[in-house]
């Protein structure tokens, strides 16, 4: 008979076992809890058999893939199968074909839910003094990725038409929708580059849902467009674009309200069919009361010198110019965040070789991106400053450190753990560096020249 006294030796291996059973199973799996994913399973009554790579240790995977450095499937089935070996369960093979099939069964839903709950527990963490004006601001931008080069993806995302066939990748234009507050991406859509209604504009409508009665959206020149600005008002949603540069403006005419500042009729446009369908066209107002502002730009280095805005906040009191001018400015964020998601975790050249896989590895990339800035806005909120304030990178770079430790040790150091975790990301702060500008060039050379035919015949080439 086993005796489990303190001292024994049973006793010690029992309390090993016992320590490894309460550790996560893999690296990041604090970030993402067994528990919220399968109770986001159970909700969207997806049903799976027990095997290795099951949905849960999937997603696990998959997130660890995005957010390491390598990127591989290779690498990302190493830390599953060393997971195993240190838990003492059995050793799972070290090919990849069982965790590809896994990542193509993992249902899409699932994924997508995870990064909005996760964004959205972000946003209800929210503090007064973090917003503006005591409203939530919410960043549209558009950007691209490139795919590989497969027929699948050229058919759904079509290369540029200045390139010819097999000198080029597809494209994929995606459209965010960031929080200003705390950097979480709220909305995420995907399309192609090219055909007809492909345009950011587009995508961003399918957001519409998203925003929420007094809501402020932010957005560059492109979404100045009267039927959106018409729609959003009938949301409760106010904007402030930068002045579309086709509309023209003259600050002698309206109720004016200060220096390059008032308030003038829109009258809305022609019906175009190519623009409107018949419908949605009837549907918008036939004039709208729009503020139109101007400031300029005094600092050395900024290319516009003059900005022109348009919003739908009217009220000169409540929302002066200048405030107004200095909240655009912070528009600049969503070009930071997106340079977060394509340089930092890599985004801006995808891997997988379908459209259906292309759709899941963004969305992947979304929920990894989503999971950093909820560690940051906690780091900020233990060590009072502001989620803004700390860098996206050294967050990412702290995370991905503690993450093996985290996943091994005990439960009773687990705390310690975290604790330490949080004061690294709240000491990598971003510098202080307004009006900051760098030339428009990159240093770096390449000593290879671009590809002229494509690589096949390059191939031929060189072996003759």
């Amino acid at each position: 008979m086993y005796s489990f006294t303190e001292n024994s030796v049973h006793y010690q291996i029992k309390k090993h076992k016992d320590q490894l059973k309460e550790t996560g199973f893999l690296p990041l799996s604090d970030l993402l809890p067994e528990d919220t994913v399968r109770q986001v399973l159970s909700e969207l009554g997806i049903k799976f058999r027990n095997r290795i790579f099951d949905p849960v240790v999937t997603l696990w995977s998959f997130l660890w893939q995005v957010m390491s450095q390598d990127h591989s499937c290779r690498e990302a089935v190493a830390c599953v199968l060393a997971s195993r070996v240190f838990r003492g369960l059995k050793a799972c093979s070290a090919k990849t074909s069982s965790y590809c099939a896994a990542r193509l069964r993992l249902p899409l839903e699932l994924i997508t839910t995870l990064a909005r709950r996760v964004a959205r527990d972000m946003e209800q963490q929210v503090k007064p003094e973090f917003r503006w004006r005591g409203r939530d601001v919410k960043v549209v931008d558009g950007t691209t990725a490139v795919a590989p080069d497969t027929d699948a993806n050229q058919a759904a995302f079509p290369q540029s038409r200045r390139q010819k066939r097999g000198l080029g990748f597809p494209i994929v234009r995606i459209v965010v929708l960031f929080s200003l507050a705390t950097g979480a991406a709220l909305e995420l859509v995907v399309g192609p580059c090219r055909g007809k209604k492909t345009g950011e504009n587009t995508l961003f409508r399918q957001m519409y849902e998203r925003l929420n009665p007094g809501d402020v959206v932010l957005g560059d020149r492109l979404f100045d467009s009267y039927r959106d600005i018409a729609q959003l008002r009938g949301r409760g949603v106010d904007v402030l674009f930068r002045m579309n540069a086709t509309r023209h403006h003259d600050f002698r005419r309206g109720r004016w309200l200060g220096r390059e500042d008032h308030v003038v009729e829109w009258r809305k446009p022609k019906f175009d069919a190519l623009r409107f369908d018949r419908e949605t066209y009837d549907t918008l107002p036939e004039t709208m009361l729009m503020r139109e502002i101007r400031f300029h730009v005094e600092e050395r280095g900024f290319r516009p010198r003059s900005v022109l805005l348009v919003t739908t906040l009217l009220d000169a009191a409540a929302y002066p110019a200048e405030e107004l001018a200095l909240l655009y400015r912070q528009r600049w964020h969503a070009e930071l965040d997106l340079n977060a998601l394509k340089t930092t975790l890599q985004m801006e050249m995808l891997r997988c070789k379908t459209p259906e896989m292309l759709e899941k590895e963004l969305w992947m990339h979304f929920l990894g991106y989503n999971l950093i800035r909820r560690t940051m806005l906690e780091a900020a909120r233990q060590h009072h400053q502001r989620p803004r304030d700390l860098s996206f990178k050294g967050a990412l770079q702290t995370i991905v450190s503690f993450a093996t430790p985290l996943s091994t040790c005990p439960a009773a150091r687990r705390d310690a753990l975290v604790s330490a975790r949080l004061k690294a990301i709240a000491t990598h702060r971003v510098g202080d560096r307004p009006n900051r500008t760098e030339p428009r060039a990159v240093k770096r050379r390449s000593k290879y020249s671009l590809m002229t035919v494509p690589r096949h015949k390059s191939t031929q080439r060189v072996a003759a």
